[in-house]
């Protein structure tokens, strides 16, 4: 909302570095899944003794890999931004060079926000990582306004009343705002806050989980074994991203043969797609919540239970999204006018509404799938899971986006498409494997033999 109120670059901008930011966050990422299978299935079998160590050999080997992925993704990010389809050179260029190397600087509390949350959900602890990040969003929510835009000419002083302590603030401190790169830093100040609030609930042993300084020496046994069960996550997420990435390049090419101007096209399939993804937080939350209770239920060997927990997750998810389309759909003008303002604003606006009216009533099948990845999760197949992924992107989606837009000639509204068709068949082929049955396997018998260090 707030870097709409820059323009249609500032938006575009953010269109082309986000892929960027994904592919890094999902490639370490992945590995989290493997801190919430262990602890999640070490309680279900009553292995307490277990649970701090495992905790603790996750957040040192994600640790590592954010600091590698910082250094790499900072060095080379005006290369990658250039193969997205940003113009070396141009102001969209720039722009999305400076948000995402801040947002790279900050990976490694970003990381530590995300670790702190896998690690309670496989305790069973939802609510302290819901406060935890209702208070990441609360600082958010208040930096941006001010970061973005600054103290001159800001909305946010405008809506209230304020401009006269606005003006007395510039004269002050004479800050305009920071543009696209204050959404950055307001983002890292916020995980850096909610991180450190994590690590020291962990340390205290506030929260069930209680780590000591030795949990975190990396030990060869333990790091193979997040390593076999968080590498095909990690890759399943990171290729999803990285199929994010072709899907932006391939949406700014037809943007360069749309009648509209590709800045427009990028822009309008940025703000549908952050639309997209908030309505898909109810079955991200479903899905971490069926890993959790998948695990435990397998650790304890109770196998119908956690699949009966996935159907009543699929059930649960599907009724609510199907309402959430019809609000979206029918919306669609009004939600995506909200995300952006002044010149261009009328054909960004047109895009995303395009692009919700075909891809909005596939949401529920969008979720479905979620929660049955969960299930394949939480029983530690991710490797299972890793191979759904992949196929959603890579076999579904970008190549009948493909054909759709450019050998069939309908532009973007053929991507809009290959996404709507993805959404339901990936959903299919994954409920006939749930139904087989032979995902349902356990990961911590080996784990019991195996000593601490």
């Amino acid at each position: 909302f707030w870097v709409g109120r820059l323009g249609e670059d500032a938006v575009t901008a953010l269109g082309l570095a986000w892929p960027l930011v994904f592919l890094t966050i999902s490639f370490a990422g992945g590995f989290t899944v493997a801190g919430t299978v262990l602890v999640a299935q070490h309680k279900g079998a009553g292995n307490d003794d277990r649970i701090d160590h495992v905790a603790g050999q996750t957040i040192a080997f994600v640790s590592v890999l954010a600091v590698v992925f910082s250094a790499v993704g900072y060095v080379f990010v005006p290369d990658l931004l250039g193969l997205i389809g940003a113009t070396p050179g141009s102001e969209v260029h720039a722009l999305a060079v400076d948000y995402t190397r801040t947002i790279f600087l900050g990976v490694v509390f970003m990381f530590g926000f995300f670790i702190f949350q896998a690690l309670l959900r496989g305790w069973g602890d939802t609510k302290t990582p819901l406060m935890l990040m209702a208070f990441g969003v609360a600082i958010n929510v208040v930096l941006d306004p001010i970061l973005i835009l600054g103290f001159q000419d800001n909305t946010l002083f405008g809506a209230l009343g304020l401009r006269g302590l606005e003006t007395t603030l510039f004269d002050l401190t004479g800050f305009s705002g920071m543009g696209v790169q204050g959404a950055a830093v307001a983002t890292v100040v916020s995980r850096a806050l909610g991180a450190g609030l994590g690590f020291a609930w962990l340390f205290s042993g506030k929260v069930g989980i209680h780590l000591t300084l030795d949990d975190l020496l990396l030990r060869r046994e333990t790091v193979e074994r997040i390593v076999r069960i968080g590498a095909p996550a990690s890759v399943e997420q990171s290729t999803r991203a990285l199929g994010v990435t072709v899907l932006t390049a391939l949406v700014a090419l037809v943007g360069t043969n749309a009648a509209m101007s590709q800045d427009a096209v990028v822009g309008g399939f940025t703000i549908a797609n952050r639309i997209t993804s908030l309505v898909f937080l109810p079955s991200l939350g479903f899905a971490r919540g069926t890993e959790t209770v998948v695990g435990q239920n397998l650790g304890s060997d109770q196998v119908d239970r956690a699949k009966r927990a996935v159907r009543a997750g699929v059930g649960i998810i599907a009724v609510v999204l199907v309402g959430v389309s019809v609000v979206t759909v029918t919306f669609a003008d009004a939600i995506v006018g909200v995300f952006i303002a002044g010149e261009g604003a009328d054909a960004v606006t047109a895009i995303g509404v395009d692009y919700l009216a075909i891809v909005g009533p596939t949401f529920a099948f969008l979720g479905a799938f979620q929660i049955l990845q969960g299930g394949f999760r939480g029983s530690g197949s991710t490797t299972l899971a890793m191979g759904f992924g992949i196929a959603s992107l890579w076999v579904f989606r970008i190549p009948a986006a493909y054909y759709l837009s450019q050998m069939q000639g309908m532009g973007p509204q053929g991507i809009w498409w290959g996404i709507a068709f993805s959404n339901v068949a990936t959903v299919v082929v994954a409920a006939a494997w749930f139904l087989r049955g032979t995902w349902t396997e356990n990961v911590v018998e080996e784990e019991r033999a195996t000593p601490a260090d």
